[in-house]
């Protein structure tokens, strides 16, 4: 279950309203400072300000009240920040507002706040709200810090002309997908470069021009590689589209937390793709997306690892091209990656695997050997996708063909994930892994020379008691082999 907050964040209607400050020095100059992103009326009390402060509200004509606090004073306002440096003080303030049943804030007292200040990122009528229920105002500045670097200083001035829009917007354009499409472009495009641009004019007539050609959105396609399952390895570009999806069409391997990700709104469909487990034919994933693209939806097909990567992708981009419905690949990381990282493996290592195979085992299955098993015994690193139940043949026909029965092999289950298990041996050693029920989840084995040069600390042997050979043993007998 997802941790819940134990405030609720919203925006207080300040504009021309009272709000009352209390202090003398720079606590209650912060709040102050705060405010005046805002349109409210501010009231200061303070018997005694201190110089530069005073100097700042005489400055700005900011209503100033020189007199000890009185619970009177509180009349009228709508929000109180009792900022005077003394703890006790601040509570008596805060004690008489919630008397008058106005919201108090004393700084650094969280027993007696009924709301936060958080850090703000102020593009106004466009704000950004950081908060830490009081827990970690230096973590709140230093994200906002991060944001204000995000957002383009001219932000508010395009959703103030936004704004003058929405009407129009309203009456012209279809609601749904066709108005999402309009105000994306309207924010992210033309409209935005030229306020950046500070050219106005040329802004409203981008806008007009947009709204002139709005019409029913074109569906559009995206095929997404999650990547082997760990979130923070979902590439930047993948979360972007998830965001502007209407629909995510999703496989069992990819993990709930990352389709979470998408938009909150957007159409989750599950479509199973686990070997031995299809909720759908491939030909039933073609048709809905077909389908879903054609009703004017934007898809991002989700597929584990990489979508190019033994996730047929190329039968859906064919089902696309025959609808004339546009597409794109969004890459991931393949789970042979995130399995080498795990591992700490050298996939390639000069002098011992300067080549590298990507398989799935079953092309063993046939008469004939597949030029990959040839590769195998001159040394190149195999990577074998889902590779538990065919460890045997796999094993078994690459010492046929040649390969020594002491090759290193690493064997992981759910690379890059909290959950991940590692495992390492020997090439005779592999038919083992397929009495390992206990495996459920994607299992990826690597076989090869190089392997031997993996941190092996973090990893089980798939045969108790077995010692792997080093690196450097591999490669000498590998070497001795070649000579011989």
């Amino acid at each position: 279950m997802p941790q819940q907050l134990s405030v609720f964040p919203a925006f207080f209607r300040v504009s021309q309203k009272r709000v009352a400050v209390f202090g003398n020095g720079d606590e209650a100059f912060a709040k102050v400072r705060l405010l005046l992103n805002t349109e409210a009326q501010i009231a200061v009390h303070a018997d005694a300000p201190e110089a530069d402060f005073a100097e700042f509200l005489r400055e700005r004509a900011i209503e100033t009240v020189r007199a000890p606090f009185a619970p009177q004073q509180l009349e009228g306002a709508i929000l109180v920040f009792a900022a005077t440096g003394d703890a006790a003080e601040d509570q008596k303030i805060v004690i008489a507002a919630r008397a008058q049943k106005i919201p108090a804030n004393a700084v650094d007292q969280p027993d007696y706040c009924d709301f936060f200040t958080p850090a703000l990122v102020n593009r106004a009528p466009v704000a950004v709200a950081i908060g830490t229920e009081g827990a970690g105002p230096v973590l709140a500045q230093m994200i906002r810090a991060q944001i204000d670097q995000l957002l383009s200083p001219s932000l508010g001035l395009v959703a103030s002309l936004a704004a003058g829009y929405r009407d129009a917007v309203d009456r012209l354009v279809p609601r749904g997908v066709a108005r999402r499409l309009f105000w994306r472009r309207f924010f992210q495009g033309p409209v935005a470069d030229k306020i950046a641009l500070g050219d106005v004019a040329a802004a409203r007539r981008e806008a007009s021009r947009l709204l002139d050609t709005a019409q029913a959105a074109s569906g559009h396609v995206w095929l997404v590689g999650a990547g082997p399952g760990a979130e923070d390895l979902l590439t930047l570009r993948a979360q972007r589209v998830m965001m502007e999806a209407d629909a995510i069409v999703y496989d069992a391997l990819v993990p709930q937390a990352i389709v979470d990700m998408g938009r909150r709104d957007a159409e989750r469909l599950s479509v199973g793709k686990r070997k031995g487990c299809h909720t759908k034919s491939q030909d039933e994933i073609n048709q809905l997306l077909v389908k879903l693209a054609s009703e004017g939806k934007r898809v991002v097909r989700l597929k584990s690892g990489d979508p190019l990567v033994y996730g047929r992708a190329g039968e859906e981009m064919a089902a696309l091209r025959d609808a004339d419905i546009t597409y794109e690949i969004v890459p991931g990381i393949t789970s042979a990656f995130a399995a080498a990282a795990d591992f700490e493996l050298p996939l390639t290592l000069r002098g011992v695997a300067s080549s590298l195979v990507f398989t799935t085992g079953h092309d063993l299955a046939g008469e004939v050997l597949p030029d990959w098993a040839r590769l195998a015994v001159s040394g190149a690193t195999i990577a074998v996708y889902m590779g538990r139940t065919v460890a045997a043949s796999v094993a078994g026909r690459l010492m046929q063909a040649g390969l020594p029965a002491e090759t290193t092999v690493a064997v992981i289950e759910n690379a890059s994930r909290a959950d991940r298990r590692l495992l390492h041996g020997t090439l005779k050693d592999l038919p083992d892994l397929e009495g390992r029920t206990e495996l459920s989840g994607p299992v990826m084995v690597i076989i090869g020379d190089a392997v031997a040069g993996a941190n092996f600390a973090r990893s089980e042997p798939l045969v108790a008691g077995k010692r792997t050979p080093t690196q450097i043993e591999a490669a000498a007998e590998r070497s001795e082999q070649i000579a011989n």
